[in-house]
């Protein structure tokens, strides 16, 4: 029997190898056992699925499924992104099953539950889907169905309540818009067309490969995108994940602004131009550039474990400004505590509109807000066995100096984070959740520190 494990966003695994039709009925029975012990049989289910291969297929066993033990099912029309799903979620009173495995290679399918808050699921509900999945078939009620259901319409209102679509026509910046074979497609540019917002597009076909890539978009997938906005001249570039909960920006230098960068300019925009009042949440892994930007405003700084779940759990417990983690997640006040990367790309293109400028003007005054630039930088180090992973966070976590430098402080809610006496380092040392591996992320302001505290590292 194969394994199946709730991770820190759903189940993901190889479709044809565990990803199959019969852990697909286990996970759906588990889903309905826990919706009906919690909520009853009335609570409706919402079920939605990204360009993944097989995800229209597996969503629609899921709803048979689910319809079969009684509960009214409501069944996209169409491929849809996670955030569209999530944000109907909550405006229906509805749990959901989301089928995509988000940036994860095309190879991969997974199914994500979504409680009726619209955010990720927390370690209590992720263990009572575990808890049964070894339920047998139980029907609940009689008058199930599976009816299909446009969750665009209502996710596009909201979206516009959030964001002057109107003022984004004023930008100078030409916008190139990389579909990257996404969720996205069909969403984003739909929006922009309904505006008038002119821009140009790419790759705006879905692909169950992705184009041969990565859905990432990260700077080593986002190769075609970065040369045509160096070759436009004037121009950035905006793209989506696979499911499109994660962005990717490339300013008009052709280069890759960072998820911390984007989301401290954001956290300014939303203040100065909005009005927004709050605090700001971050992960342990995300940047001191949020905390200095924050210093700066005024405001206080939430800090999390690394993961959206942490952050949508820290979102609906302090409506903050905004919260994002360094992975390319964010979402904002007013909107649901879950990433969105339609949600972060729009308000890129609002905070340009309202400044009237660049987007490398608007990284030029952050980081004369912020008084420095950090650089960052993450090595993986594989070991043999989980075994090796205690002995190596206990023996950071017992350090006093790095090199030449002191620890003034350690953090321990995600791994081990030692902050050093340059008040402008750190080091986080944090186990991957599902294999022995440690993930090290590096920050300072400036790369030859990197590099320095890199060796220094790997000497322990």
């Amino acid at each position: 029997m194969t394994k199946i494990k709730f991770g820190t966003d759903g189940w993901r695994a190889i479709v044809g190898e565990d990803f199959t039709a019969e852990n697909v009925e286990k996970v759906s029975r588990a889903v309905g056992k826990y919706v009906f012990d919690n909520f009853g049989i009335e609570k409706k289910i919402i079920i939605g699925y990204d360009p993944r291969n097989k995800a229209d297929e597996f969503s629609n066993q899921a709803a048979e499924i689910l319809a079969d033990m009684g509960f009214g099912v409501l069944y996209s029309d169409k491929i849809i992104p996670t955030p569209v799903l999530a944000y109907n979620a909550k405006l229906l009173n509805a749990c959901a099953l989301m089928f995509t495995a988000s940036h994860n290679p095309p190879e991969y399918l997974g199914i994500k539950f979504i409680p009726d808050y619209a955010g990720p699921a927390t370690k209590e509900i992720t263990d009572a889907l575990m808890a049964n999945l070894d339920c047998e078939a139980i029907v609940f009620g009689k008058s199930g169905s599976v009816k299909k259901y446009d969750f665009q319409k209502d996710y596009n209102t909201h979206l516009e309540s959030l964001i002057d679509f109107d003022k984004i026509k004023s930008i100078k910046t030409n916008i190139i818009y990389d579909g990257f074979y996404s969720a996205s497609i069909g969403y984003f540019d739909k929006l922009l067309e309904k505006h008038d917002i002119k821009f140009e597009t790419m790759n705006m076909f879905h692909d169950i490969n992705f184009g041969g890539g990565m859905p990432d978009p990260k700077p080593k997938y986002l190769t075609d995108l970065i040369e045509k906005v160096k070759s436009n001249g004037n121009s950035v570039g905006l793209a989506n994940d696979g499911d499109a909960d994660r962005f990717g920006v490339i300013n008009e230098n052709g280069e890759y602004v960072s998820p911390n960068e984007i989301i401290a300019i954001l956290l300014m925009h939303l203040i100065k131009n909005k009005g927004y009042k709050g605090s700001v949440v971050k992960t342990v892994g995300a940047s001191l550039l949020l905390n200095k930007v924050a210093d700066k405003l005024g405001i206080e700084v939430i800090e999390t474990a690394v993961g959206f779940k942490h952050v949508g759990e820290a979102m609906r417990k302090f409506n903050p400004v905004i919260g994002g983690e360094e992975s390319g997640g964010l979402s904002i006040q007013g909107h649901i505590p879950e990433k969105d990367g339609l949600l972060a790309n729009s308000l890129v293109l609002e905070a340009m509109a309202y400044e009237n400028k660049s987007l490398v003007e608007l990284q030029k005054e952050l980081y004369d807000f912020a008084g420095c630039k950090f650089y960052n930088d993450r090595v993986d180090k594989k070991l043999v066995s989980t075994e090796e992973i205690k002995p190596v966070l206990d023996k950071f976590r017992e350090l006093s100096a790095v090199g030449n430098y002191k620890i003034i402080k350690t953090d321990t809610k995600d791994g081990v984070k030692i902050y050093l006496d340059d008040n402008t380092s750190w080091i986080l040392v944090r186990p991957s959740g599902t294999e022995p591996l440690l993930r090290i992320y590096f920050e300072s302001d400036s790369l030859d520190k990197i590099e320095e505290l890199k060796h220094i590292v790997a000497s322990l």
